[in-house]
């Protein structure tokens, strides 16, 4: 199998939080929010792809994020219940933003080829374009692709089923400590404000993927372990805000520098989460299945981050299986919830 994607997450958010010492009681979860789980493709020995759709559903699994527009994959979706974010890789972005055509076609073989038997929840634009990173080649072309995927859905009359976005990552905050003061960094912000004002325009929602553990990882000085497991027992607080774990904090942060950069309205489906079991620093066994486990409780409560209270938190765990010829640290090999045997890496319920 090619190699389409590799999650670039060498962001570090220094100095995050230091925790003040505050005893508060934990939050009674209530309601329900569907979970999603990523399926990665860049490991051998995976199962096919009609064997992966029956561990989702066996699994309760109803959503899925599929990282490019594999035929064999889409099939195997044909009638099931499962909602998808369907990425449009990188390479790709130059071609759908050069000329809307081929975005109409792209549209026309990915998209209308399979729906509706097919459930197409979001259409990402790109992953973690980033001008500082080795995705910067990509920057000049995710709005207008994102533009003409969107009016290709239009066109196609799908626009109140199936939105558009583009999934992005922490490393383009440039400060992120408190929540309140989040914002972009200055040399993204003409790359970043654009796009936001196109999902404002558009009432379109924002993907981000967030990874407690690499900001953990970048600052273990300041942020307690407890904190990014969802297990401290103190709180952080801002302003009138109190946070007990990094996940919301990170959100919130992103939440405060849309608000800045023009998009207050604007709501963030987490496109990515997860914590890997071995490969580096506070990776293992024990750790990863504490956080999936605190992460599915923390966002199928439906009561929203300390700065949305209330705003279900649509999140897609990062991934189904370990991917071993993935790129990158030795951590990025190490973020299945499955072994390639379809068993269970860590005692999860998903629903």
């Amino acid at each position: 199998m090619a190699r389409f994607y590799v999650k670039s997450k060498k962001h570090t958010m220094a100095a995050m939080f230091i925790l003040l010492g505050l005893l508060m009681p934990t939050l009674e979860i209530i309601g329900a929010q569907s979970i999603g789980v990523c399926y990665g493709r860049n490991g051998d020995k995976l199962p096919t792809e009609t064997e992966v759709i029956n561990l989702y559903n066996t699994n309760g699994i109803g959503r899925m994020r599929v990282y490019d527009p594999i035929p064999e994959t889409l099939n195997a979706l044909r009638g099931t219940n499962i909602e998808i974010i369907l990425d449009v890789p990188n390479p790709n972005l130059e071609s759908l933003a050069s000329d809307a055509a081929t975005a109409t076609d792209w549209i026309q073989r990915n998209i209308i080829a399979y729906s509706p038997d097919v459930r197409f929840r979001y259409i990402a634009v790109g992953n973690e374009v980033d001008p500082n990173t080795d995705k910067s080649q990509y920057v000049r072309f995710v709005l207008p692709a994102m533009q003409n995927i969107y009016n290709a859905i239009v066109a196609s009359g799908l626009q109140d089923q199936i939105r558009v976005s583009t999934a992005t990552y922490t490393g383009l905050l440039g400060n992120s400590s408190p929540p309140s003061e989040g914002s972009f960094l200055e040399n993204v912000r003409q790359f970043v404000d654009p796009i936001i004002g196109f999902l404002a325009q558009n009432n379109l929602p924002l993907l981000v993927n967030v990874y407690p553990y690499f900001s953990y990882i970048g600052d273990t000085v300041n942020i307690p372990l407890p904190y990014a497991l969802f297990t401290a027992t103190d709180v952080v607080r801002d302003h009138d805000l109190e946070f007990r774990n990094l996940f919301d904090a990170i959100l919130d942060a992103h939440y405060s520098a849309l608000e800045r950069a023009g998009g207050p309205n604007l709501q963030i489906v987490v496109s990515e989460s997860g914590w890997p079991s071995e490969g580096g620093t506070a990776a293992n066994l024990d750790n990863a299945g504490t956080y999936y486990r605190n992460l599915i409780d923390r966002v199928r409560g439906g009561t929203g981050t300390p700065k949305r209270p209330g705003n279900a938190i649509e999140t897609y765990l990062f991934a189904m299986f370990d991917e071993n010829l993935k790129e990158g640290d030795e951590t990025e090999r190490h973020f299945g919830l499955f072994y390639p045997n379809q068993q269970p890496k860590y005692q999860i319920s998903f629903n």
